[in-house]
């Protein structure tokens, strides 16, 4: 047998070691996943992320033959559940569920163990919703010229509730006071539905709130709807015009997303990202979603990327501007 030249052996085994990384990666990719898989929600058990996520981990389990467990990591508007995960493995074993407010808080607070944009890896978008801007039956109001020529005719005397400093109905509300040039007092509430509940008692006089929170209310007419935040008009309410049908270029919506720890191998995200926007394009969970009032919204993931760095630096000039402090 003739045996290769040292210098040449050395080559060949050099370009054999650089091909290794790549090989298992995609033997990794290929596998995955072989165990199951922690996906991790910054909100208490019950809530809207909570279902969502739910919903997606369980369509998640049967389609790739490992459990998708869901792991419930409240407090701090989020903060606590995106640093478990930015420390953890990145093998795509470690999931993290994620709306807005992740985004908001990158402004909202002054120091952050880490950086949305830098250390979590975007695998796919799974909704929108948008918040209704309702008032009281109270108001003199019925569209949103009507309600801004209130509110301008009354500045400093409308209250307006939310579910807390820096929350999506929050930024929201700033957004609209800084673009109509209003002045209306903010109100924090821990959580949607206790303000909801002051809403309707008149203790407050206008929310923007998530469509699935008041939509009951709506349709009971204990509230009255003026407009939607999102870019286009609702299924659900399809009567009801959009704020930025009267002021150009408002749009406010949540969302919901899932990441990943940065340096997740490629493979694994972009093989969930195909499975999760297979599954939103499908009739199971397209209904399940629209039954909350909310839309199924696939990206791809760099799509999502630059989704998420655009609303990191939206949320941040109105938190600026507004002078928008974490409780």
């Amino acid at each position: 047998m003739k045996f290769p030249h040292r210098r040449q052996f050395l080559h060949l085994a050099a370009g054999a070691a650089a091909a290794l990384p790549a090989v298992s990666r995609i033997a990794r990719a290929q596998a995955y996943p072989a165990r199951p898989v922690r996906w991790v929600v910054g909100t208490a058990a019950g809530g809207a992320q909570d279902t969502v996520a739910r919903i997606m981990a369980q369509w998640l389990s049967e389609h790739l033959g490992q459990q998708f467990v869901i792991e419930n990591r409240p407090g701090a508007n989020g903060n606590i559940a995106t640093d478990a995960v930015v420390h953890s493995a990145p093998d795509g074993y470690t999931l993290l569920h994620f709306g807005a407010s992740i985004a908001i808080n990158a402004s909202l607070y002054e120091k952050l163990n880490f950086s949305l944009v830098r250390d979590i890896e975007p695998i796919a978008s799974i909704m929108s919703f948008p918040n209704v801007l309702v008032v009281n039956p109270s108001v003199p109001a019925k569209t949103v010229p009507e309600f801004i020529a209130y509110a301008k005719a009354n500045p400093g005397k409308l209250n307006m509730g939310s579910a807390g400093n820096g929350s999506i109905q929050h930024t929201s509300g700033e957004l609209f006071k800084m673009m109509a040039g209003v002045n209306m007092v903010h109100v924090p509430y821990r959580g949607g539905a206790p303000a909801i509940t002051d809403l309707i008692a008149g203790q407050v006089r206008v929310i923007f709130s998530p469509a699935p929170e008041c939509l009951e209310y709506v349709r009971t007419g204990w509230l009255r709807p003026l407009a939607v935040t999102s870019a286009a008009r609702l299924d659900v309410l399809p009567e009801i015009p959009t704020v930025g049908e009267f002021l150009s270029g408002y749009e406010a919506s949540g969302w919901m997303r899932v990441g990943a720890p940065k340096n997740t191998p490629v493979e694994i995200i972009d093989g969930l990202n195909n499975k999760i926007n297979a599954g939103l394009t499908g009739p199971q969970i397209k209904s399940r979603l629209a039954n909350m009032s909310a839309v199924a919204f696939s990206l791809s993931a760099s799509d999502f990327k630059s989704y998420v760095a655009a609303e990191v630096e939206k949320w941040g000039k109105v938190i600026r501007a507004a002078n928008i402090k974490a409780e």
